[in-house]
């Protein structure tokens, strides 16, 4: 038996500026969109042009970090699942709303007043990293990072 797979990549830049909110048991969520372009010569040689428009939604400590480091226009790519809502509209008028629900983040453009972004890793952002792993991963680095004395290599 196969498993299924839901995985979401894309590259663009924000259309608008991340809405930050919580939600009632604190938990956060913010949500922006990003428009992806792709361009083609068609049949007849002339150059073509589309734009595509995806809603994102981001949850937990990541959303904190998106809401205050991503604005309209900056370049990102975004990592996540697709997933459909559905609800009844106001008017009874059956209504739904597809978006990436983002598991990563990855800026792409430095900021364009050229600030420096001291408190964002490395690399990605990721949502779902457990403390401890984070604990276990460093404590690797440093391992790792102790001289050899060319006396204890065997050969």
């Amino acid at each position: 038996m196969t498993k299924d797979f839901n995985q979401a990549i894309i590259l663009g830049n924000l259309t608008r500026d991340p809405e930050l909110r919580y939600t009632p048991n604190g938990q956060a969520v913010t949500s922006f969109s990003i428009a992806t372009n792709r361009s083609w010569v068609d049949a007849s040689g002339d150059k073509k042009e589309s734009v595509e428009y995806h809603d994102v939604v981001v949850w937990g400590k990541l959303a904190e970090i998106v809401s205050q480091y991503m604005s309209k226009g900056r370049k990102v790519m975004v990592v996540g699942r697709l997933q459909t809502r559905n609800w009844e509209a106001q008017d009874g008028t059956k209504r739904s709303k597809t978006e990436i629900v983002a598991s990563d983040i990855n800026f792409v453009d430095k900021p364009k007043d050229g600030a420096v972004i001291h408190d964002l890793p490395e690399r990605d952002i990721s949502a779902d990293v457990p403390k401890e792993k984070a604990e276990k991963k460093e404590e690797k680095k440093s391992e790792s990072k102790e001289e050899i004395d060319i006396e204890d290599i065997p050969f």
